[in-house]
């Protein structure tokens, strides 16, 4: 997986919305309500306990893509899941301390995408390519990620070229960027934002809008068309 958007709008709001890519096969469970340290999070939880999107009460979202830079060869096991990676980052008071200070050996490689409104609302890219971390501060504009796993440098350009597209004919919304989601690279099975190989194919399609202090997420499962919605209220923190 995945394919992922982030968007920001006005008064510290955003809209990342995330495909995944996954064998049809792996079971996962639907967005619920997790306590974990006295945090509160929401997230769709996979099979080993972790997650490819989730929020909490910490002000922060963790969206994850499988692989760094680029495609990296597999192993057949690894320490710590990156889902339960993504779980301890949304958990963590203090991102940069965690950034640097977090034990990746043995961890497949991965990139996080971090929406984090401590303060006023800034964007981060996590890249870890197996042996070192590289992480920076984005520009909040509209930008896209391709997983390195799945798609070819050529698949990635041509899907930023979708995405570039797109960006400059439309208005960019939640429903509008949904959208894009489910339809850009139309009937392209091997790299359309919505992708089918038959061994991996887009499975489910999340969004998470922050509006003021309500987080909605939505879960669209391309498995049975079923939809479901959960709200968040996270109270601003007064800075004391």
């Amino acid at each position: 997986m995945c394919t992922v958007t982030i968007i920001p709008k006005n008064n510290n709001d955003f809209i990342l919305t995330t495909n995944r890519d996954e064998a049809p096969i792996r079971k996962s469970l639907l967005p619920d309500f997790y306590i974990r340290e006295n945090t509160k999070m929401l997230f769709p939880k996979d099979k080993m306990g972790g997650t490819w999107i989730g929020v909490s009460e910490n002000n922060r979202v963790i969206c994850v893509l499988n692989g760094g830079f680029v495609k990296h060869e597999h192993k057949s096991s690894y320490r710590k899941s990156r889902g339960i990676v993504a779980n301890d980052f949304m958990i963590s008071d203090n991102l940069k301390a965690t950034v640097k200070n977090y034990n990746l050996d043995d961890i497949e490689p991965f990139t996080f995408v971090i929406a984090d409104w401590n303060g006023s609302l800034k964007f981060h890219e996590l890249v870890w390519d197996g042996s070192k971390k590289y992480f920076k501060e984005l520009p909040l504009e509209p930008r896209m990620w391709s997983s390195s796993t799945l798609y070819s440098n050529t698949m990635q350009d041509e899907r930023f070229k979708w995405f570039e597209g797109f960006k400059n004919d439309n208005n960019l919304d939640a429903t509008s960027i949904l959208k894009f989601h489910k339809t850009a690279g139309k009937g392209n099975d091997d790299y359309g934002v919505v992708m089918n190989r038959g061994f991996v194919k887009t499975t489910s399609i999340t969004q998470v809008e922050k509006q003021n202090s309500i987080i909605n997420m939505r879960y669209e499962s391309l498995q049975d068309s079923s939809i479901t919605s959960n709200s968040f209220h996270i109270p601003e923190k007064v800075n004391e």
